[in-house]
C-alpha cells in the first residue's frame, strides 16, 4: 500500500511511538497523543495505528490475552518478554536459515517471516533480583 499523507494526527501518533521507550499499546499512545492533539479520538488513534502497520512504518505485537502493542522498529527482529514485569525488549539476532529450512521441511506451506519470542528477565528486573 502507498504511504498516506502524514497529517497532524498521523504524525503525532508516529512521533509518540517512535519516542516511546517501551512497546506501547493503543491506550497509552492515545493518552500521549492527546497532549499534542487534545481533540483526537481513540478511534482515530486505532485507525492511524492500523494504517501505519499496513504501510510498514510500525509493527504490531499481538499476544493472546493482552492488548496489542506497537513497535517503531519495522525491520525484522525478535523480542524478549520479561517474565517479571512484562517489558518487551528488542533482540536483534539473525536466524538466516530458518525460513529456508521451514520451506524445505514444509513445502506445502508458504512462509513470509520469522518471529521469535524469548522469555527471561529484563535488565531492571535482573538487577533487582541480584541486589
Amino acid at each position: 500500500m502507498a504511504m498516506k499523507r502524514l497529517t497532524k494526527q498521523r504524525k503525532a501518533v508516529l512521533d509518540v511511538i517512535q519516542n516511546a521507550r517501551n512497546h506501547p499499546d493503543a491506550a497509552w499512545v492515545y493518552q500521549e497523543v492527546r497532549k499534542v492533539v487534545p481533540s483526537i479520538s481513540l478511534g482515530t488513534v486505532y485507525r492511524t495505528l492500523d494504517a501505519l502497520v499496513e504501510e510498514g512504518r510500525i509493527i504490531q505485537l499481538a499476544r493472546a490475552g493482552e492488548a496489542t502493542r506497537y513497535d517503531a522498529n519495522p525491520t525484522p527482529h525478535h523480542h524478549l518478554i520479561c517474565d517479571r514485569c512484562g517489558e518487551i525488549v528488542d533482540v536483534e539476532i539473525e536466524f538466516p536459515d530458518m525460513l529456508a529450512k521451514a520451506s524445505e521441511a514444509y513445502p506445502e506451506l508458504r512462509f513470509h517471516g520469522v518471529s521469535i519470542e524469548f522469555h527471561g528477565l529484563c535488565a531492571k528486573c535482573r538487577d533487582a533480583l541480584s541486589s
